[in-house]
């Protein structure tokens, strides 16, 4: 029920939301941050009456609030939360609290709101997690005959009035979430992503913090929108010293027309703070980890078998690579691109999704059964969104391609999209791939998306079509689950170009990057990490050789970067030896004895210094037991480098600290490292603060610690 103060505190998981609906058409968020503890009523109402700003010369006679739904009828002059029309008018809106419905013990809050007049109802909700995200999302409904036209709906996040730099980031294919900063000043900065899916370039997170906010400490803010395609996040900070961020879905000319009696629901928006990156990360890592339908058990190493036959398929060499994985402790064998009618390249055969009677003349079965025999699961690649010209789909069904006039957009490794939102697109694919997973033992699919969107649209109206494409997907996607609970599927686009929240409430993996360079790979996880814990980011370790980039790389360095996440190898080990395959396995050995602590611990990333190198690991819950890597990217302007600390230990435990895998660099006149001859034995606080000397490595060399504890 509501509060008759109209003061509202939402406390869980170490944060406080303190909203203020005395004064505004809508409720208005006071602070976000930091636990304020159990608060009286007049500390509330001092706290809101603090915030109110003055009235002053060449301004409104009312000084205009940050509400949750900025409107110009009180005022803001700023972007607004809503933006919409009837054929041109009721353009300005005037959303007014009609009741408010707050579960101070989940720490929810439902905002009914309307306006008579425009014929416009509102239901923002907003709820702090039990990890202390806060999550937002309204749901607008039209009450008038008339049709509504929605241009733009967002939710709105007030951030301290003393951060002034923002973090975002961008990318492309095979160089995704690369950072960027920014100064926070006066005016508004935008991030878009027009892709139909969130793309390579698409910002994971907006964030706005201190200047200098790093892994470890700075406070910091940032704000993720949950929806896998077309988004908008703001940054804004106003002469009036208003600063906020903004998220919402960004919607298509006529995308959402509202008649009678319909409504259209924002995605969730969600919002994360900390002390450092790694606290902010942490708190969508244990929100991500408290669902039910987050993956339990331990997840299998996986190999994939793209950058080990690419499209040559044949069966005596998919049984002999089996074999050589099963030797090596792979424990999920993934049958790549190629399998389907007609696909000899990637010019044809998207969207025939039964198995090619030439290539596979006893079908998938006697593949799938070696892989099985073997003790592995067997997973399937397949792009289901997809078609290409030269297929029976797109013969028989042109009409089934998105498109935005007579003509069809400009290709894309040479395919186009299928409309989901075409219901007999739909349920064509729902029969092929519930048919594929009745037919066969597959446990895993490889959920590809190789384009970006253009002109998307209904063939037969021309109308906008991306929001209801992702309906779609997501329908699909949870109907083959209710049909195969004990499915699970990986989110992979182009690579990493589809990594969002609202991709992970249906799938169970994400696949990080089309890269498979660990020089490159560092960064790249490093910034996925910020909302994707490590037990559902895909990472192989590959090849000497990387098919991508062309480096030169050890099996330390490849295996070790990939060790903090889902392990998987991307890599033809019938190529190797007898001494190149024990390698491999003693490197998959020391992953499965550690991936309890590392699929269930905290994820820290340091802040070295030296920017040539990475020091990253997880530490267990208790703080029992650590994990870290050590990379050295690059050569220093130093020599031998300086010292390097550890961050997320506890304190006041006594850790034991070995190199448990990759090697000291052996140079001419080099002394052996003290501590990697003899393990040291030092607290949390010491080894958070004063360190321990860096080893002397090789550019693009990794030695992983192991930090244990007998206290």
């Amino acid at each position: 029920m509501q509060r008759s103060s109209g003061l509202l505190h939402l406390r869980n998981g170490g944060t406080s939301v303190i909203l203020d609906a005395r004064h505004a058409p809508l409720p208005v968020i006071v602070f976000w941050g930091a636990d304020q503890g159990a608060l009286a009523e007049a500390e509330l109402a001092a706290l809101g009456t603090a915030a109110l700003p003055q009235r002053v010369s060449g301004g409104l006679d009312q000084p205009a609030p940050l509400t949750l739904i900025p409107q110009e009828s009180s005022g803001w002059l700023g972007t607004p939360g809503l933006a919409g029309h009837r054929n041109g008018r009721h353009f300005s809106t005037k959303l007014v609290t009609e009741a408010i419905d707050v579960d101070e013990a989940s720490a929810r809050a439902v905002v009914i709101a309307a306006d008579a007049a425009a014929g416009l109802a509102a239901t923002i909700t907003l709820e702090v997690t039990p990890s202390g995200l806060l999550r937002q999302r309204i749901t607008l409904e039209n009450r008038a005959a008339e049709p509504y036209t929605l241009v733009a709906l967002t939710t709105t996040f007030p951030v301290p009035g003393d951060v002034d730099e923002l973090l975002d980031t961008t990318g492309r294919h095979l160089r995704e979430r690369s950072p960027q900063r920014h100064a926070f000043t006066i005016g508004t900065h935008v991030r878009e992503s027009r892709r139909g899916r969130p793309g390579s370039d698409a910002s994971l997170v907006l964030a706005a913090g201190r200047a200098g906010f790093g892994f470890e400490r700075g406070l910091v803010h940032a704000v993720h929108v949950a929806w896998s395609g077309n988004h908008r996040l703001v940054a804004e900070r106003t002469p009036t010293a208003e600063s906020f961020l903004s998220a919402g879905e960004l919607l298509g000319s006529g995308e959402i027309v509202l008649g009678e009696g319909e409504a259209y629901t924002t995605p969730w928006t969600i919002g994360s703070w900390g002390d450092g990156l790694n606290e902010l990360s942490r708190r969508f890592h244990d929100d991500l980890r408290a669902r039910p339908q987050h993956p339990r058990r331990p997840r299998p190493v996986t190999l994939n078998t793209w950058e080990a036959v690419y499209f040559d398929h044949d069966l005596d060499t998919l049984v002999a690579l089996a074999e050589r994985a099963a030797a090596v402790g792979v424990e999920r064998f993934v049958l790549d691109d190629g399998w389907f009618r007609g696909r000899r390249d990637d010019t044809a055969g998207l969207g025939d999704w039964y198995v090619d009677e030439g290539v596979w003349p006893a079908g998938l079965g006697p593949l799938i059964e070696k892989v099985r025999g073997l003790g592995m699961e067997f997973g399937l690649w397949v792009e289901p969104e997809m078609v290409n010209l030269d297929s029976e789909l797109a013969r028989e069904h042109p009409d089934w391609i998105l498109r935005g006039r007579d003509e069809l957009p400009v290709p894309a490794r040479q395919q186009y999209v299928l409309d989901l939102a075409n219901e007999g697109a739909w349920q064509y694919l729902l029969e092929r791939l519930d048919s594929l997973l009745d037919e066969h033992d597959i446990a895993y699919l490889k959920w590809d998306h190789n384009r970006d969107l253009l002109e998307a649209g209904a063939a037969d109206s021309g109308r906008a079509r991306v929001h209801d494409n992702v309906e779609a997907l997501y329908r699909l996607l949870a109907a083959l689950k209710r049909r195969h609970p004990d499915l699970e599927i990986e989110s992979c686009a182009s690579g990493g170009a589809r990594v969002d929240l609202g991709i992970l409430e249906h799938t169970d993996r994400i696949w990080t990057s089309d890269t498979l360079d660990p020089v490159e790979r560092l960064q790249i996880q490093r910034y996925t990490s910020l909302i994707v814990p490590p037990e559902i980011m895909g990472a192989h370790l590959t090849s000497p050789t990387v098919h991508s980039t062309g480096r030169q790389v050890s099996l330390d360095l490849s295996a070790g970067v990939a060790m903090l996440g889902h392990l998987g190898i991307e890599w033809d080990l019938t190529a190797l030896d007898d001494a190149g395959l024990a390698a491999v396995a003693r490197w998959v050995e020391l992953h499965k004895r550690h991936r309890a602590l590392i699929h269930t611990g905290v994820l820290v990333h340091g802040d070295t210094p030296d920017a040539t190198t990475d020091v990253r690991g997880v530490v267990a819950r208790d703080g029992a037991s650590a994990l870290f890597t050590f990379t050295q990217v690059a050569t220093s302007v130093t020599y031998p480098p300086g010292r390097f600390t550890l961050p997320g230990l506890d304190d006041d435990r006594r850790y034991t600290v070995r190199i448990a895998a990759g090697s000291v660099a052996d140079g001419p006149g080099q002394s052996p490292l003290p501590w990697a001859e003899q393990p040291i034995t030092l607290t949390g606080r010491q080894l958070g603060t004063v360190g321990m000397h860096a080893p002397v490595l090789f550019p693009a060399q990794l030695v992983l610690l192991e930090l244990t504890t007998t206290d």
